[in-house]
């Protein structure tokens, strides 16, 4: 009989190669929390939370908090209790790695800034 631990909306499973505490702190990473968060919960420091999760890491491979979530899943370690969560998730990762969040929050800036040029100018010009 496998020992599960369930966290919120997920299942992880004991014995896939995480320990319990890092499975405890993958399963949060999952919902979201932060590592203030996971360790508040768990009654742990938050730097002892962040060790957790990067061996967690580092012995599935990743590099990235999405990453270790989408690999976990891939190798069966959690799981969402929740079908239509999986396959959301599921087809994200099926489509790549790419993080749609993460975007060059620079360029409303720069068009602001061009505008703001623009009118300058032509405010010069009726001046003119």
């Amino acid at each position: 009989m496998e020992s599960t631990i369930i966290n919120g909306a997920w299942k992880g499973h004991l014995g896939r190669g995480l320990a319990p505490r890092e499975l405890e702190c993958v399963l949060s990473v999952a919902q979201g929390k932060t590592a203030k968060e996971i360790a508040q919960a768990i009654g742990i420091a938050p730097c002892s939370v962040a060790k957790r999760i990067t061996a967690a890491m580092f012995k599935l491979g990743v590099n990235r908090r999405a990453a270790l979530v989408a690999e976990a899943m891939k190798r069966q370690i959690i799981s969402p209790l929740c079908i239509v969560l999986a396959g959301l998730m599921s087809m994200h990762a099926a489509l790549g790695d790419t993080d749609t969040v993460r975007r060059d929050r620079r360029a409303p800036e720069r068009r602001t800034a061009e505008i703001r040029i623009i009118r300058k100018a032509e405010s010069f010009d009726l001046h003119a």
